[in-house]
This record gives structure tokens, C-alpha cells and sequence, in this order.
């Protein structure tokens, strides 16, 4: 996978999402596939656009990546 050469500044947990996921050793493609199962739609481009600070996250998105990764929603922030 390439490595970003800039983030945006749609969101401010993208980033911090990105490196919890790797932390955790969680490929993109089986992460998307857990958020999915929590009931949030999401494609791997939209999600991509997410860690990328690209495109804003929704409150849906974020309490889900939050459960999925074992964190308070703070913590994403």
C-alpha cells in the first residue's frame, strides 16, 4: 500500500484512526469489512478518504471505528 504524502483537513480523526488500525495489525479491506457488520456502510475508497482527512466522518463512522478498535471515542480524537 502506498504511504499518503498529505493528509486533508476534512476531519481530525483520520489519522489517528489509521495508526490505531495499524497498531493493531488490522488490514484496510478487514477493517472496512468489521465496520460494515457494526451496520455502517462504507466502501473502501470513502474509507480511505476517512484516514485521509479527505472527507468528513460521521458520528455513526466514529463511535463504530471506536468500538471496533477497542477505544473511547476520545481516544480518536
Amino acid at each position: 500500500m502506498r504511504k499518503r504524502k498529505t493528509l486533508g483537513n476534512a476531519n481530525i480523526v483520520g489519522a489517528n484512526i489509521e495508526k490505531l488500525r495499524k497498531e493493531q495489525h488490522i488490514s484496510q479491506k478487514d477493517f472496512i469489512a468489521r465496520i460494515q457488520v457494526a451496520g455502517v456502510d462504507i466502501n473502501p475508497t470513502s474509507y480511505s478518504k476517512l484516514e485521509g482527512q479527505t472527507r468528513i466522518a460521521t458520528d455513526k463512522e466514529i463511535f463504530a471505528i471506536a468500538k471496533i478498535l477497542g477505544v473511547s471515542v476520545d481516544k480518536l480524537f
